[in-house]
């Protein structure tokens, strides 16, 4: 099985490269916008959009206007068509918004060498040769595997990076784990598993946030595009930058651990664009409680729950595991053990207690308990979410990952793990006192 892959590396350029790399990237987008706009032109008057072998034929006529054109490698220019084409594609498929128009400090600067005949990758010297760039050094932390396919140079804060894209085979093996789990993603906890461990949050944003408004109040009070102005605006983007590269690397550890551990992950089909919504409202109809909510969208917004799905789907193909999605309504509010439903079963935000049949524990346990039964409901076939069967069935599912039946029973005993069997929690099994907290970093 052959698979696309990226590795990312910090550049390390001299003072004359930075300035032809800016010139690089001012290039196309510049010529990112003059193609907008006359795509834009054209559909006003009437005419089809033009594919991207049909605007490439406009970057000659644009560099006998804009003789500084002829400075970029002509692949950049013609990729930024390619780029375009598919923005639009996608915007024709309802997948993405409409292109909009590209400025100088406000877009990443970056360009894109699409053959592999255009650069050379020396790994034992920690060196890359680009055109009419030259050798540049660069920060060599791991191996690059898989042959080159094409070269992403990118800025950041203040520092040029370049992303590899490469393609190597790999074996089909089965996944390493027999394990299924449900996980249930918060604020308090991070992430909270059915067998009652859990990971504890970094909250990255929030220990940064004093910081963070200090220098941005700071800028505030200097004069907009002055020297002062750019070097405090630098500051921030550097915070911001070491906010966004901790809480990635925490991603990917948590991620990691938790595809290496198990075959099948239940999750919550979460919209988190709609749960981080302003509640401000309009000025005819003003939003309630707007403060709280505020906070509570920054909070959902400092864990990353849409990239950590992002991460887990795709490690978890890497493995040839699988990701299930299940409905997140009243995870929380169902006993696992009686199925009885009802929001008075959550007495606080942590306290989990049936008023039907008394069952007590931790209520993010709970929900990781019924989003593990309502992934092996999907598992059974079954399109509707049965809450009355919970973890004390036992009934028997033939699960099929990654062509390898795997027979399961809800409510196994430990010492059914020698005869095949997935372990299940069950509800009488799983106490708050026998929670663990996992340590990714």
């Amino acid at each position: 099985m052959k698979r696309l892959q990226a590795y990312k590396f910090e550049l390390t350029p001299n003072g004359e490269q930075i300035r032809m790399m800016r010139k690089y990237a001012g290039n196309a987008r510049k010529v990112w916008n003059l193609a907008l706009d006359r795509q834009e032109k054209n559909h006003v008057a009437g005419r089809k959009f033009t594919s991207a072998f049909g605007m490439n034929c406009w970057i000659p006529e644009w560099k006998k206007e804009f003789p500084f054109l002829c400075e970029s490698p002509a692949q950049t220019l013609q990729q930024v068509m390619e780029n375009l084409a598919k923005g639009y594609e996608k915007f024709f498929k309802k997948t993405a918004d409409h292109p909009v128009f590209k400025k100088k400090g406000k877009s990443a600067d970056s360009f894109r060498f699409p053959d592999p005949k255009q650069f050379t990758i020396d790994q034992s010297n920690n060196r890359i040769k680009l055109p009419k760039l030259g050798w540049i050094r660069y920060r060599n932390s791991r191996a690059i595997l898989g042959s080159p396919k094409n070269i992403t140079v990118s800025a950041k804060a203040g520092k040029w990076f370049f992303s590899v894209q490469t393609e190597c085979e790999v074996d089909q093996s089965l996944h390493p784990a027999t394990s299924m789990v449900g996980i249930d993603v918060g604020i308090k906890r991070f992430v909270t598993m059915s067998d009652a461990t859990y990971i504890e949050p970094l909250s990255t944003f929030r220990k940064h946030e004093v910081t963070l408004a200090k220098y941005q109040r700071r800028m505030s009070r200097k004069t907009k595009f002055s020297s002062n102005w750019k070097k405090a605006k630098a500051r921030i983007q550097k915070i911001h930058n070491r906010i966004a590269n901790v809480r990635n690397d925490f991603l990917h550890k948590a991620t990691t651990t938790i595809s290496k551990n198990h075959a099948i992950v239940c999750i919550e089909n979460l919209q988190v664009g709609n749960m981080s919504r302003s509640a401000a409202g309009t000025s005819e109809t003003p939003g309630r409680r707007v403060k709280a909510k505020s906070g509570l969208n920054k909070s959902i917004l400092d864990q990353g729950w849409g990239e950590f799905r992002r991460q887990l789907e795709y490690k978890q193909s890497w493995l040839r595991g699988e990701v299930l999605a299940v409905a997140p309504h009243n995870t929380s509010r169902t006993c696992p053990s009686c199925g009885h439903v009802s929001a008075e079963n959550r007495k606080t935000q942590a306290k989990f207690e049936c008023t039907e049949c008394g069952y007590e524990n931790n209520a993010d346990v709970v929900g990781a308990i019924n989003i593990l039964n309502r992934g092996i409901k999907m598992l059974e076939g079954q399109d509707t979410v049965d809450a009355s069967t919970g973890c004390e069935s036992t009934a028997r599912i033939a699960c099929e990952v990654n062509g390898a039946i795997m027979p399961s029973a809800a409510g196994t005993r430990r010492s059914d793990l020698a005869d095949g069997y997935m372990p299940l929690p069950c509800a009488a099994g799983i106490s708050v006192l026998s929670a663990q907290a996992v340590t990714v970093r």
